[in-house]
């Protein structure tokens, strides 16, 4: 048999692209197009349309074999060392059960953000286990479902304090101690809206003078070098002033240390990262923010809460969601719109694992280390600066500190270098006593053996002081003792993960989001050692494989989006808008154009981006949009002129907010140019752009992209994410930098340009390690050298083909609210359900809940316009799954018309009544107008697939009235 069949994949493309030529050539018929050329050519405006490439950076794609042997040569040229650099960043074990069924778990990394709660049980439940950990360690009244690092966390509670403080003052008094990257983060974001640091000495305390109209403090405790002050005599002299005591505690320590609740703090902070995260080169890691009583409604990001079900049922949901930035646009107190869910879940799960009794064990070993290697350097000569610690050794050796340092990472140790006389030693749960051993012969120790050193740790008394000894409980509820064995772990897992849907049970059509496929093969190398077992503080010799990834990355970004340079340190995509708009106002200054703050954002933006202006000292000022979804250009030009010398940029969505190519863009940007103001394009949408028109080419000065939307990082039940930031090269020097950075052109303060191809990034920073979350930026590099330009551009013509034959087929039974050219849209189109809410009084929420009935998560819901679902295919379906979308849409557009014409009551259809649970539709009698068969199989072949909903639909309103968030008792299940 010679020949092949047409459907044959062959290259990777192949099989991240779900729809082959064949199917193509279906579509292309339904929505009315010769070739994927001409339909991309006509939907994209000619004025912005790029010239095909004559020459690349990006590499012709390999093969995937090919592309992780490149990958494993890259991780070969990191050095993986015993890191004890310590700073916020500790080596821990990751539990293989953990490991194997959260972090490689497609059931847990594709899912999405929980909005849908009745399809979402497992992860709430799971991020509600991570509340109540940090609740009850910190010793405070609710925490939320994580931050993004701790860097971010401390910005937030000293803006959270601001708020709540009853001072009117603007200074905000910062312990000394502070971990030295959360001081260069606070220092860079305090900047932006006035506030200014006053720095102490927690052993003193701040003085008078500084106390005068100081709306609150942070303070280290831990401190960075590791000294245990007892914080509680600040808090009270802050208290008495009115003021707001912030406390960024170390959650393994507080096993062990007085809560910070317990010692009057009213917001604590930190990471969970040694709670069995990897330290992968500084992140992902979740950071997490508690409150006391009282501040619960002050929590920025996202607040997992209790409510009930149709049923009665108890039932998980997002609390309080009016606090998401979409909603609150300009008078949002964060820009904070996304969690680190993925690794809140794994940090929550190495708590459910180990128990309060397993947690206590190790942090009182590590403890006990601690004050063993302090012993023996005590033996070998060198002084110890502080007496009281728990993890964090600091040493003096004068005048050898630099030469000790030097030593052990020859022996294969990381310390952390303080200066000429003074050196740390960070100790973790991964420290052994061979470990012990090794440093001691460092630091001139004699005739130390192992087995003198397991009988130091074992008989040592930890330096904790004893004023400050836990007395209080934690963890005491029945989840963190039920799961012990590694069976009832395992199984727990696998528990919570069949309650939810994610991208292995089917599409996920959310609009604005882009739910991809994440393969296999780009996820591969998140847990090779040599990405996750690496410091974010390493010296370069030790991480030239990391940093050569990096530089292709931002090789490839720039190239692909028409910019000059590329940060990839903001972890989220709310950190990339306000690392771009921080870098617009800095030029400013720079100019000397001090007054120019305004930025003007269209009324159809997400409201991150109004948020992110706030917080980077703008004020916003809304542009209009015309009928068609499209940024009025005559309202623009009056707000242009209005605003004069005091505009600094505007914020424009490319592809808009409406999934619509606007013609008029260049016309924008050069309108806001010839006034002087910087162009901000949001690149969220990038994926219906690539390889056809480039941002920095038709007016963008800067842009964040989403690497968890268009290249592929999975978006983990809510996070991970990564914003890049890409800019013209007169913003370079006002990107992102970082204290630490080991690329000096990347390092705060940096401002001359380093080669013909790097530009040098001298901001501040906006996250805390110098690369914001590299461990998973293989990911992406994976996914870019696998596709090559030529499979980027084909995922975005098969992207914008799968959204307008979506489009095609359901527009008689629900409008399309905005197209552009040809009545075509971009990569996603909003289905308008309001004549339908009208006709029949089946809501858009009706539709989201019955959706699941028929297999499938919800488009995304009211957003840009209330009323609507924003529907995004994305290149990765196939016809067959597209077709089971449109057919389940035209089922339920056909029940709703069944109520309109009164075959089934208003208030007793199975649109009302989604979803069904399985016991719903086997208890009692069935008493309703529709029967049991059209509730859970309204069409053929559901049977064979069927996913079952945990819960029945659910109260949201009860939940914001009834704040419970954390795990409630066992018989509340009953």
């Amino acid at each position: 048999m010679t020949g092949s069949s047409p459907n044959l994949q062959t290259s990777f493309a192949d099989r991240h692209i779900g729809t082959t030529p064949a199917d193509q050539r279906t579509m292309l018929d339904a929505v009315g197009h010769e070739s994927l050329d001409a339909l991309v050519r006509a939907a994209i405006p000619e004025s912005i349309q790029a010239a095909p490439a004559t020459h690349s950076s990006i590499p012709a794609a390999v093969g995937e074999t090919e592309a992780l042997a490149e990958l494993r040569a890259k991780a070969g040229r990191n050095t993986v060392r015993r890191a004890m650099i310590g700073l916020g960043y500790h080596g821990t074990h990751t539990p293989a059960v953990i490991q194997r069924n959260v972090l490689e778990n497609p059931s847990w990394y594709t899912a999405y953000t929980p909005y849908q709660p009745e399809i979402s049980q497992g992860r709430l439940e799971a991020l509600i286990n991570f509340q109540t950990m940090v609740a009850d360690l910190t010793g405070m009244a609710t925490a939320g479902a994580s931050m993004l690092d701790e860097g971010t966390a401390v910005v937030e509670g000293m803006l959270l304090a601001r708020r709540a403080s009853k001072v009117k003052g603007d200074a905000f008094l910062v312990d000394a101690d502070l971990l030295p990257q959360t001081r260069a983060l606070l220092d860079h974001r305090a900047r932006a809206v006035g506030i200014a640091l006053r720095e102490f000495d927690a052993v003193s305390g701040p003085s008078d003078d500084q106390l005068d109209g100081a709306f609150g403090v942070i303070l280290q405790y831990p401190g960075g070098s590791g000294r245990i002050v007892d914080p509680s005599s600040t808090i009270e002299r802050v208290h008495a002033g009115g003021g707001i005591a912030v406390v960024a505690a170390d959650l393994l320590a507080m096993t062990l240390l007085a809560a910070p609740g317990d010692l009057g703090a009213d917001v604590a902070v930190g990471t969970s990262q040694r709670f069995g995260v990897p330290l992968g080169f500084g992140g992902p890691h979740a950071g997490y923010l508690a409150v006391r009583a009282g501040l619960e409604r002050q929590l920025p990001g996202r607040l997992v809460g209790v409510s009930f079900d149709a049923d009665g049922q108890m039932a998980y949901r997002l609390s309080l969601q009016t606090r998401e930035q979409h909603i609150r646009r300009e008078k949002a107190t964060s820009n904070i719109c996304t969690a680190q869910v993925l690794l809140a879940v794994m940090a929550s799960m190495y708590a459910v694992y180990h128990g309060p009794e397993g947690l206590r064990f190790i942090a009182e070993r590590v403890a006990r280390t601690a004050s063993a290697l302090a012993a023996v350097a005590q033996e070998a000569g060198l002084g110890l600066v502080h007496d009281a610690f728990f993890d964090t050794v600091t040493l003096r050796a004068r005048d050898r500190a630099g030469a000790l340092v030097d030593a052990a990472r020859e022996a294969g140790y990381l310390l952390h270098l303080v200066d000429a006389d003074t050196f740390q030693v960070s100790v973790d749960e991964t420290t052994t006593p061979d470990d012990v051993t090794v440093l001691a012969a460092v630091f001139g120790a004699v005739d130390v053996t192992t087995p003198a050193t397991e009988a130091a740790v074992r008989d040592a008394t930890t330096r904790l002081p004893s004023a400050l000894l836990r007395e209080s409980e934690y963890l005491t509820h029945p989840v963190f003792s039920a799961h012990r064995s590694e069976t009832r772990m395992m199984r727990y897992l696998k528990h919570l993960a069949d309650k939810d849907y994610a991208l292995d049970r089917g599409m996920i059509p959310l609009g604005s989001c882009t739910m991809k496929l994440n393969a296999a093969t780009e996820m591969a190398a998140v847990t090779w050692p040599e990405f996750a077992n690496v410091h974010p503080f390493a010296p370069r010799a030790d991480v030239e494989g990391y940093l050569d990834m990096i530089d292709d990355l931002e090789t490839w970004l720039a190239e692909v989006t028409g910019y000059d340079t590329v940060s990839l340190q903001p972890n989220a995509g709310s950190q990339g808008e306000l690392a771009g708009l921080l870098a617009i106002r800095g030029y400013h200054l720079s100019n000397g154009d001090e007054g120019r703050t305004v930025c003007l954002i269209p009324s159809s933006a997400h409201g991150t981006n109004a948020a992110s202006a706030v917080l980077a000292g703008m004020r916003v000022v809304v542009v209009a949009c015309d009928e068609n979804g499209n940024v009025d250009l005559d309202d623009l030009r009056a707000r242009v002129a209005e605003h004069g010398d005091t505009l600094a940029a505007l914020m424009v969505t490319y592809p808009s907010t409406h999934g619509v190519y606007e013609h008029d863009i260049r016309e924008i940007c050069d309108a806001v140019h010839d006034a002087g103001g910087q162009v901000y394009v949001d690149g969220a949408n990038l994926n219906a752009l690539l390889g056809h028109a480039r941002f920095g080419d038709f007016g963008g000065d800067v842009s964040h992209l989403n690497l968890h939307k268009t290249f592929c990082i999975p978006h983990g039940g809510g996070g991970p994410g990564v914003g890049p930031v890409a800019a013209k090269s007169h913003l370079a020097p006002f990107l992102p930098g970082h204290p630490f950075a080991q690329d000096a052109d990347r390092r705060t303060g940096s401002v001359t340009a380093v080669g013909a191809r790097r530009e040098a990034h001298g901001g501040g920073p906006v996250s805390a390690a110098p690369y914001g979350s590299p461990s998973i930026l293989p990911i992406t590099w994976t996914y870019v050298r696998m596709m090559g330009l030529e499979g980027l551009t084909r995922a975005t013509e098969a992207a914008v083909l799968g959204a307008n034959y979506i489009a095609a087929r359901l527009r008689e039974a629900f409008p399309v609210l905005y197209t552009g050219a040809d009545g075509l849209v971009a990569h996603e189109c909003i289905l308008d359900l309001r004549p339908m809410r009208d006709a029949t009084g089946i809501t858009v929420d009706d539709v989201a809940k019955r959706l699941v009935d028929y297999g499938f998560h919800a488009p995304t819901m009211s957003f840009p316009v209330a009323g609507t679902l924003m529907v995004e295919p994305t290149e990765s379906e196939d016809l067959a799954e597209l077709d089971r979308f449109v057919d389940a849409m035209l089922a339920i557009r056909a029940e709703a018309s069944a109520v309109e014409r009164g075959e089934w009551p208003a208030d007793d259809n199975p649109l009302v009544h989604a979803p069904h649970t399985a016991s719903s539709v086997i208890s009692g009698e069935w008493a309703h107008a529709y029967t049991r068969e059209q509730a859970v199989y309204p069409l053929p072949g559901i049977s064979t697939r069927k996913y079952w909903p945990p819960v029945r639909r659910i109260d949201q309103a009860y939940g914001d009235r009834n704040l419970v968030c954390a795990c409630p008792p066992v018989e509340a299940f009953a």
